[in-house]
């Protein structure tokens, strides 16, 4: 069985938590097989992370056709910068455990680990994690991965997007509204339905034949819900009669937008094909745009906040990380400190100078 996952880095066993690892030499003496770059309050960055990382960037890099030699001189000149990386990564987990949301995070994995195993069809977690040995992925390190990315999320969701989100006053959100107004211009929105069908471990000309032919019936007069709900492999589609919503046009991917581009109201698209398998799309409803900018409190908000998000979150993280304990390895910390940019707290560079003048008071 091979796995076409609707989560993308699922199966991905990339930079995942590690303690430093430590062997017995025969003489009884420890024998450190992992080398620590950073030790961050009372947690580490390894080597073993940071390699993961570069083998993640060497993967990506490849594809994008650049040479051996011209990937690892990219990979190299950002070593510095995926230890920083790292480095908040670990500030940020580590305050997600100090906000109690380990539970959260657990139940979220679950969950989403369910969601692969009923869209592949697969009775239950535990099954998944034996097909997943079984094609040589580790479940357990999967886990890892996954909490370690939902949990950098939701703290930043929760300490910075969402008390950004709720922090403007009226007078502010009326006050860009008025000098963006071309931002709020109202777009065509469309309302579809869709049924999917899945590539994984099939062969491509049957799925795609099997999609035409739905199409066809369709087209012929069949009902598309009934459709959606015999055959669509998403059970969100078998739940819903295969209906997705409202959507501005502009919100679409690419591709959809492109299938969907000159179909009237109750048509449907070819089959279109994407990495995951072949969609249909039937366009439900079309809401045609409007020139006149429309005021709405949360598109304004939503605005505002997508405009201040990366410097309010890098402020976040320099909190964190003037507030932490943070010591990078001598071979390290000349290329990475300055990208840290910490700054003590008032109270510690205010007893570090005091200090100082004592010391230097004395006879």
């Amino acid at each position: 069985m091979k796995f076409k996952l609707s989560i993308t880095a699922l199966f991905l066993t990339g930079a995942f938590l590690v303690s430093a690892s430590i062997a017995h030499a025969q003489e009884g003496e420890p024998l450190v097989v992992d080398e620590v770059i950073a030790q961050v309050n009372d947690g580490v960055v390894t080597l073993s992370q940071l390699k993961s990382e570069m083998a993640e960037r060497v993967a990506t890099l490849k594809q994008n056709g650049m040479t051996d030699q011209q990937v690892q001189a990219e990979v190299e000149k950002h070593r510095a910068e995926l230890i920083a990386t790292l480095i908040n990564e670990q500030l940020l987990i580590q305050k997600g455990k100090e906000l109690d949301l380990t539970d959260k995070v657990e139940a979220e994995v679950n969950k989403r680990m369910l969601e692969v195993a009923k869209e592949q069809k697969i009775p239950s977690i535990e099954k998944l994690e034996e097909a997943m040995r079984a094609e040589g992925v580790d479940p357990v390190a999967t886990r890892q991965t996954m909490r370690a990315e939902i949990m950098k999320q939701a703290v930043l969701e929760g300490e910075v997007d969402y008390k950004l989100f709720n922090s403007y006053t009226m007078e502010e959100l009326h006050k860009y509204f008025d000098t963006h107004r071309d931002k709020f211009i109202n777009p065509e929105s469309v309302e579809l339905s869709e049924i999917f069908l899945s590539l994984a471990g099939k062969v491509e000309a049957d799925v795609k034949a099997r999609a035409t032919q739905l199409v066809t019936q369709i087209r012929g007069g069949a009902d598309f819900g009934t459709l959606a709900t015999a055959y669509s492999e998403r059970e969100e589609d078998k739940k819903a009669k295969g209906k997705l919503g409202l959507f501005e046009e502009t919100h679409l991917n690419p591709e959809m937008r492109a299938a969907i581009k000159n179909i009237a109201a109750g048509g449907v698209t070819d089959p279109v094909k994407t990495d995951e398998g072949y969609y249909i799309l039937r366009v439900d409803a079309r809401t045609a745009g409007s020139p006149t900018p429309t005021f709405n409190e949360n598109r304004v908000r939503e605005a505002i906040t997508m405009e201040r998000l990366p410097k309010e979150r890098e402020k976040y993280l320099q909190d964190l990380r003037n507030d932490a304990y943070v010591k990078v390895a001598e071979n390290y910390r000349a290329a990475v400190e300055p990208l840290l940019n910490i700054v003590p707290p008032a109270a510690a560079t205010k007893s570090s100078k005091k200090n100082k003048k004592e010391k230097n008071a004395k006879p």
